[in-house]
């Protein structure tokens, strides 16, 4: 028995880590004057867009950028085609 818990929760351990990375591209925009980026960010939480939302509103708010819209979420493959459109804004929130 007490080699059964350990190796449950080695394997817990290693199932929760192994989570693939997931990452949102978005819009967002700061008035006064108008300013618009597009950017690209790691999301911790749920990967979706509904997930990417919750996690970038706040994040962009902090810098008074307003979030226009989530344009897909994707794993690290997606993620080199989209850094030179990101430019300053890429994996920056």
């Amino acid at each position: 028995m007490k080699r059964i818990i350990p190796l449950t929760l080695t394997i817990l351990v290693f199932a929760t880590g192994a989570q693939a990375a997931c990452f949102a591209d978005y819009k967002a925009k700061r008035d006064d004057p108008l300013r618009l980026h597009y950017g690209v960010a790691e999301i911790m939480g749920a990967c979706s867009v509904d997930g990417a939302t919750a996690e970038l509103t706040p994040r962009l708010a902090a810098d008074d950028w307003q979030l226009l819209s989530i344009e897909g979420v994707f794993d690290d493959a997606g993620l080199e085609e989209r850094q030179d459109s990101a430019g300053d804004y890429y994996l920056r929130y």
